[in-house]
């Protein structure tokens, strides 16, 4: 039999707070953390702005030589699980660690360092290449720093499918809990790409906005006049438990994970499948998952990039799924304020669709000034919404076809 699983402990660090509490507040209120971008020179960049992570301080968590080790990504994703073990009330000196494992995505891994050392090759030689360089910059590093210093000994892996490596990492580890491989899982995803060669990439791209006189608007979800993603930085973890392990340490509990859906759209590396078929197998498959009534679905947390094909082919794929039931869904982008933070966005997406079942609260969609013909769902423009939500869902859509769902339930 299939055991269920809960979601008991929240951490992030994120452009628009650190923090369940902090982050969580902001998003509720609308305020958006995408500003002129402050860790390089961007001004010969088309794009010049992005959601950075403010006011963060490693050394709060980590000491000081560790963290000199440590590539930002790892920093964000260290932080962000121990105050998701903090938020659990977890006692890791009491559970069984062979029963707990971790997951964490990230779609780029340590490009900073990768930057940083091939500077210091070209300019001073290959014996002053860092010897930590090779464990900062591999993308499997968030993961095994976090089991480090959680001491954390059961399944450890780390997923990389661009975008939707954050809710690649949570369905993969509810999977692990429900067929019996682990009692906990910390999991999510982790990016700090916020780099001049990251940026170089995306720009030349032409995927990112360049609405540089106005950063606060700048990522406009569903808007007509919306021209590309904004970049953003940060970390996303939450515990997951079997719910027999949550009730026999009192746990609180946020939601339940009950579905979990992930497809390829098998078509180009970069643009979605037309009329977002991919995404909408992704959303089907989850709800099967879970036996979800598709009526009591109440929140769909959409991957909402701001670019064009985006926004249209998941209101499309979300119509195919639900039908006249469409209608009825709440859909929001909260990468309207925190910028896209890639493979932490799922990450950060799902610490919003556990608080919104938890606080029966849906966050809005901000920047629309004009929707696009043709996306008329509720997309919750402006102002977030006090209304139960029985089931959320939250989608992720990568690079290279990959399509994630994850459905979340009130406990």
């Amino acid at each position: 039999m299939k055991k269920r699983v809960v979601i008991t402990g929240l951490g992030c660090v994120t452009p628009v707070g650190n923090g369940k509490e902090e982050f969580w507040n902001n998003i509720k209120s609308g305020v958006c953390g995408i500003d002129t971008v402050t860790k390089f020179d961007a001004s010969t960049f088309q794009t010049q702005v992005a959601g950075e992570v403010k006011n963060f301080n490693g050394e709060d968590y980590i000491n000081k030589k560790e963290l000199k080790r440590l590539d930002k990504f790892a920093q964000y994703a260290v932080v962000s699980a121990k105050m998701a073990v903090e938020d659990a009330n977890l006692d890791l000196d009491s559970i069984d660690k062979e029963r707990m494992g971790v997951i964490v995505g990230t779609g780029i891994g340590g490009v900073e360092s990768i930057e940083e050392q091939h500077t210091i090759l070209l300019n001073k030689g290959n014996k002053r290449v860092s010897p930590f360089f090779v464990p900062m910059m591999i993308g499997n590093m968030a993961a095994g720093q976090v089991s480090i210093f959680l001491g954390a000994k059961g399944p450890n892996t780390n997923v990389c499918t661009a975008c939707a490596s954050g809710t690649h990492s949570i369905g993969d580890a509810f999977k692990l809990i429900q067929r019996g491989d682990a009692s906990v899982m910390v999991a999510g995803g982790s990016e700090a790409a916020v780099t001049p060669l990251a940026f170089s990439g995306f720009c030349n791209m032409k995927a990112m906005s360049t609405r540089n006189d106005d950063p606060k608007t700048a990522s406009r979800p569903f808007d007509k006049d919306r021209d590309g993603f904004v970049m953003g930085e940060g970390a996303g973890i939450v515990i997951l438990e079997e719910l027999e392990h949550a009730l026999n340490r009192n746990a609180k509990i946020y939601a339940e994970v009950v579905g979990y859906g992930l497809t390829a759209d098998a078509y180009h590396m970069t643009t979605p499948a037309e009329g977002g078929e991919g995404g909408a197998r992704a959303m089907k498959m989850a709800l099967e998952d879970g036996n979800v009534p598709l009526d009591e679905v109440d929140y769909i947390n959409a991957h909402g990039t701001s670019t064009p094909y985006n926004d249209r082919f998941e209101t499309q794929a979300i119509k195919k799924v639900f039908g006249d039931k469409a209608y009825d869904l709440c859909v929001s982008s909260t990468k309207s304020m925190t910028g896209h933070l890639l493979g932490a966005a799922g990450a950060v997406e799902a610490v919003v669709c556990a608080m919104s079942i938890n606080d029966n609260f849906i966050p809005p969609t901000i920047n629309v000034q004009e929707v696009e013909e043709g996306l008329d769902l509720d997309y919750v423009l402006d102002n977030g919404r006090e209304k139960e939500v029985r089931y959320a869902m939250s989608n992720s859509l990568g690079f290279g076809g990959h399509n994630a769902t994850i459905v979340l339930k009130k406990y």
